[in-house]
């Protein structure tokens, strides 16, 4: 079984919703869901609420994940259990989307170049919504021209034979963004798609290539 996870707490001395966090984290950790428990008073520690850009409490982080705001125990215990799934990274990064928190993925992205992929996942999940998929284009664009979108080039090539028009388009023009020639052979297939938009995402890919 996998260690039970750290747990770090960010408090302050006034907040509504801090006891509450706290006391639910307590209980995970006499159950034995949590191996270690944090906490520390933002007031108090400045330096270190800042080197972790914590703006507003409570603030957990469990694993990979940073939380805000009230969570229940039940909510917790969740992201503890999923800490070691890879498909949670994913879930995490769609949330955070889906309460404008786009700048904080890229943020986590560049910090955590390996969690690109949680990207191409939500892109390639059919039940992905469509405001998410939006965040994850955004998301992408920044990433431009970058080594952690070259990285991940046979990846998102693998996506461009998807059977859903949806998914296709959006590896594709994953691909013209690389602006890596190494993407062309996965997009001129596309070239020769019976979809319209996918010959003309296509061409537009590789005209971002070619002109790189």
């Amino acid at each position: 079984m996998p260690q039970p996870s750290k747990v770090l707490l960010f408090i302050a001395t006034g907040c509504q919703h801090c006891p509450s966090v706290l006391l639910a984290l307590g209980d995970l950790i006499k159950e034995g869901s949590i191996a270690e428990l944090e906490v520390v008073n933002l007031q108090q520690s400045p330096d270190r609420a800042a080197e972790l850009k914590v703006r507003s409490v409570p603030w957990v982080k469990i694993g990979p994940f940073e939380l805000v705001g009230l969570r229940s125990k039940s909510e917790l215990k969740q992201w503890i259990d999923r800490v070691n799934e890879p498909e949670a990274m994913a879930d995490y990064y769609g949330e955070l989307m889906l309460t404008g928190e786009i700048d904080k993925v890229t943020e986590l992205v560049n910090k955590s170049p390996e969690t690109f992929t949680a990207l191409i996942n939500l892109m390639a999940n059919p039940e992905t919504t469509l405001s998410v998929r939006i965040g994850v284009g955004a998301i992408v664009e920044d990433f431009a021209g970058s080594d952690i979108l070259k990285q991940n080039i046979k990846l998102l090539a693998q996506y461009t034979k998807d059977k859903d028009a949806r998914v296709r388009n959006d590896a594709c023009f994953y691909l013209g963004l690389s602006q890596d020639k190494n993407a062309e052979p996965y997009i001129r297939p596309l070239l020769e798609s019976e979809d319209a938009e996918t010959r003309e995402i296509a061409e537009e890919a590789l005209e971002e290539i070619l002109s790189s």
